[in-house]
């Protein structure tokens, strides 16, 4: 049996995206996913999302410039949208910024509710058909593990949130009245045990569990277009790629993998870890943005004590009302291993910071808010410090990672592509799904053999 890899998946999502391919290159935070590599891949015809979850506006911008001028409306590309609990004004200034930029494509990431930001996103400059049938000018892809979240993407906007954003001018009456009539997100993509922000959950309950849950949404809400799913996370070699299409998904999303690849706006000290990464590598740690209620990421274990003092730091967080209830000697140990500074220091740069960004943040502080602002630094400062491969702060490095690594160090060994160097984004993708291809058809001639 002939399978072409670029009809793997859905040809309605190539369609609606403008791609050659069913294959997506998710956003990674602080630009990891960076202007060379949604250039590279929009280029070879993969739609990649821009890493703008952590950067200054100002960055974003400049970031959305160079891509609409290097690729402009006809090549697929598009910008990460990462839910941001701490200040929600963030996201409505990123709003802002991609409507006024004309970005006509996100990757909404880690939401735990549906935010008026993603709402405005949506369904500004609807359009409409000869039947009077809404038509969104922008595409919403959801990256999301939960099934509650997964069906409040698949549904129409909330109607008291619709309502909310009419009112104070900022949708018009026609966009507002047609809300009910179009879905949050034209794709839902089911986050397995990924790299980052992560549930843990295996592709081959969560998948199935969408694809139903998106054929009840159907039968509950016949007006609405058909939303497609997607499967992310562990995928690293072209048997989990196949997996995918085979359990029923409409095209795959791959993120870790592509922190090791020679685009990616990390270091070439974390490029070198991820290579050498295997199964056993990989641990859990407390995510940095929502650090008090005990949200997790996945981390790359090997070579770093992130996770550790990390997890130390949630678990002195959980068992103390404020830094003052913590043993002075402990707190020694942690400004000398972990910070790196005095904590009296790392407080004046943090309330800095808020005061700038959300002075709201800082009215009526207490003790405890106060312990937890302070180690969420440690979580800013060691992504900073990856980023910029400072190799003599290797141990302290927070690098967003899964086991997929793994699977692609396995799959790429003894191979000139075992040097991340020749690992180009879009000619990774390329291999995947020509792999895919080439499992899919062993196993179905192995499968019609006598």
């Amino acid at each position: 049996m002939d399978i072409r890899p670029e009809r793997l998946g859905s040809p309605a999502f190539r369609a609606a995206h403008g791609v050659r391919a069913a294959y997506v290159i998710g956003g990674m935070v602080k630009g990891i996913s960076s202007v060379e590599m949604v250039r590279a891949a929009g280029n070879a015809g993969y739609l990649a999302f821009f890493g703008a979850g952590g950067l200054r506006p100002a960055a974003v911008n400049e970031a959305v410039a160079q891509l609409s001028a290097d690729l402009g409306p006809a090549r697929p590309w598009g910008v990460n949208f990462l839910h941001n609990p701490l200040i929600p004004a963030q996201e409505d200034a990123l709003a802002e910024l991609l409507l006024a930029s004309g970005v006509r494509c996100i990757e909404a990431s880690a939401f735990v509710r549906i935010t008026p930001a993603l709402v405005r996103y949506r369904l500004s400059g609807l359009e409409f058909d000869g039947q009077g049938r809404p038509l969104p000018r922008r595409r919403i892809i959801a990256k999301v593990s939960h099934p509650d979240m997964a069906r409040r993407f698949m549904e129409p906007p909330p109607a008291d949130l619709v309502a909310d954003l009419r009112a104070r001018g900022l949708l018009t009456a026609r966009e507002a009245d047609a809300a009910g009539e179009v879905p949050l997100a034209d794709d839902v993509c089911a986050e397995a045990d990924s790299g980052g922000h992560t549930d843990r959950r295996p592709s081959f309950a969560l998948i199935p569990a969408f694809l139903r849950l998106r054929d009840e949404t159907a039968r509950a809400q016949p007006r609405l277009p058909p939303v497609r799913i997607g499967a992310a996370g562990g995928i690293g070699a072209p048997e989990a790629v196949a997996a995918a299409f085979v359990l029923g998904a409409d095209f795959v999303l791959t993120g870790s993998i592509n922190q090791c690849t020679p685009e990616a706006g990390t270091s070439e000290a974390v490029k070198d870890m991820l290579a050498a990464a295997q199964p056993q590598d990989f641990d859990m740690a407390p995510a940095g943005d929502l650090f008090e209620i005990g949200a997790k990421v996945q981390v790359l274990k090997r070579g770093s004590l992130f996770a550790a003092r990390a997890n130390r730091l949630y678990e002195l967080y959980r068992a103390n009302a404020a830094l003052d209830d913590i043993p002075a000697p402990l707190l020694a140990d942690l400004e000398a291993k972990t910070f790196g500074r005095r904590l009296d220091d790392v407080w004046r740069e943090t309330e800095a910071y808020y005061r700038q960004a959300a002075p709201e943040e800082l009215a009526d502080i207490g003790p405890k808010k106060r312990m937890a602002m302070i180690f969420r630094w440690y979580f800013i400062h060691s992504q900073r410090l990856a980023q910029q491969g400072d190799t003599a702060q290797r141990v302290n490095f927070q690098i967003h990672c899964g086991p997929a690594m793994a699977a692609c160090n396995r799959w790429l060994a003894d191979t000139p592509w075992a040097d991340w160097r020749q690992r180009h984004v879009d000619r990774l993708a390329d291999r995947l799904l020509e792999g895919a291809a080439q499992v899919l058809a062993q196993r179905y001639a192995g499968l019609n053999a006598d």
